[in-house]
């Protein structure tokens, strides 16, 4: 499974970030990806407002069938970060959707970062389900999530090979791009997805870095501080070398800490 991490600024509103949605997937898909993946809350923004993420998740009908649309004209899956419908505030959420148009799952942000985020959305209940997309099981996180080792270990538990993370990580906090997401794609044995922004949006500076890294901790292709699509490709043999040498997994001593739920 060929990826295409899609680093951009974040879009002005909703109409502007389809279109450029669908000018992006175009491109992926002429590089020959299989998913083209956004960053955390594409569909409009991240950083905008309580009111205006409540407009968005209004909308968030119209805004899957224009994923959808986009995902069957181009034959490319799309992951794509979204604000979906809550009580009392949305959801800082993501969508699956497979090359056909249909979605194949959804998640809600379940660890909320700083006054951002509690003001704009409220926590989702449940991990990510692990699924299937192209040959491969998949499972979802946003951001914030990717950093407790609590939440990766539990996917990897569950079958995940591949964890795909729209993110909106902003500076100073590049070390979460450069060391935290790779020791938690090294020590599940997996691949980790992480998109980011680059540009400003309100206070925020966004520090891009996104990247694939492989279940050896090694980067397959990472971002600079521009946009870019990026892409790199999934290879299942290299995963199973990395988990002969990478015993966490099957070593962990559950009977002293516990079983992550």
């Amino acid at each position: 499974m060929k990826l295409a991490l899609w680093q951009t600024r974040p879009p002005a509103d909703l109409a502007v970030a389809l279109s450029a949605l669908d000018e992006a997937a175009r491109d992926a898909a002429a590089k020959k990806a299989d998913v083209v993946v956004t960053p955390e809350m594409y569909m409009g923004g991240y950083n905008t407002g309580a009111a205006r993420i409540v407009a968005h998740a209004d909308r968030s009908e119209q805004v899957l069938e224009g994923l959808g649309k986009i995902a069957r004209m181009h034959g490319i899956a799309v992951v794509a970060g979204l604000a979906l419908p809550g009580q009392p505030r949305p959801y800082n959420a993501c969508v699956a959707i497979d090359a056909a148009g249909q979605e194949v799952a959804r998640y809600h942000k379940t660890h909320l970062f700083g006054d951002v985020d509690r003001a704009q959305f409220i926590p989702g209940a449940l991990l990510s389900p692990v699924f299937a997309l192209n040959g491969w099981n998949v499972a979802l996180a946003i951001c914030y999530d990717v950093e407790f080792p609590e939440l990766t270990r539990a996917l990897a538990l569950r079958g995940a090979e591949i964890i795909v993370t729209p993110t909106a990580n902003m500076e100073p906090f590049d070390s979460v791009a450069t060391r935290l997401v790779p020791a938690r794609a090294e020590e599940n044995g997996l691949y980790l997805a992480y998109c980011n922004y680059v540009g400003a949006e309100a206070q925020f500076t966004y520090n891009g870095l996104s990247c694939l890294v492989g279940p050896d901790g090694e980067d397959r292709v990472r971002g600079a501080e521009g946009p870019a699509l990026l892409t790199a490709t999934l290879d299942r043999a290299a995963m199973v070398r990395a988990r002969q040498t990478q015993t966490h997994l099957q070593d962990r001593r559950a009977d002293l800490y516990g079983e992550v739920s």
